[in-house]
């Protein structure tokens, strides 16, 4: 087995955060870092390093574990950031492209980042329009390799911040998913932690590129990934 590659998890609380910290259990090929602005459980069999640190010293995190993939779950919702664009912007934007620079000005090659469905940096929606615009920025960093990830409604368990709508949409998300097909099958609602592996199989591959996935593509790159027995990176 080749030696295994150091990743670096920035937005671990999160709900593919989490995922991917659970896919990595008992995994010998990812060696995993998450960096994170508060203490989080981590689950049973997890073999990984959790560094706390205020974002402004997330380079010194960076310089220190010398990785070489950073995946990026990164954001808020328009809920937690009380509806206000600057709050939002201040995560899903700021923080977030200012830890892709960090990440790149300590040698990390590549970013897997998490996105959304829709996103646009012409959108009217205010969600869709920030998401294309820290797409389009983040472009312009340098990474060797830079996978855009566009999933639709997520489905897991986040917490308590989901408004009831979105419940009703995963509740009925089997229904829907039938009903979208060609162009639309895009929206169609995944499991975050398809995502997560997806996320992971992304952050194996060294060849250069510029590349966004959406549904099916993720779908793809999920189950692309060896299970942790045959893994090597």
């Amino acid at each position: 087995m080749s030696e295994a590659i150091r990743v670096a998890l920035v937005g671990a609380t999160g709900l593919i955060g989490r995922e991917v910290i659970s896919a990595c259990v008992g995994r010998e090929d990812v060696r995993l870092a998450a960096v994170a602005r508060r203490e989080m459980p981590l689950p049973n069999g997890a073999r990984m390093e959790l560094f706390i640190a205020d974002p402004g010293h997330w380079s010194e995190v960076f310089e220190a574990l010398r990785p070489k993939v950073l995946i990026c779950a990164l954001g808020t919702t328009w809920k937690q950031a009380g509806e206000d664009e600057a709050a939002f912007r201040a995560v899903d934007e700021e923080l977030v492209l200012a830890t892709a620079r960090a990440a790149h000005a300590q040698g990390v090659e590549r970013m897997v980042m998490v996105s959304s469905v829709g996103a646009d940096p012409y959108a009217k929606n205010f969600y869709l329009r920030v998401k294309g615009e820290v797409e389009r920025e983040l472009g312009k960093i340098g990474f060797l390799r830079l996978d855009i990830l566009r999933p639709g409604l997520l489905r897991g368990q986040r917490g308590g911040d989901r408004r009831p709508a979105e419940r009703i949409g995963i509740a009925l998300s089997p229904l829907f998913n039938m009903a979208l097909h060609g162009k639309y099958r895009r929206y169609r609602a995944i499991d975050a932690s398809e995502v997560a592996h997806a996320a992971l199989a992304l952050a194996r591959k060294p060849t250069r590129a510029k590349l966004v996935h959406e549904h099916d593509a993720l779908r793809r790159e999920a189950r692309g990934l060896p299970m942790p027995a045959e893994g090597d990176a």
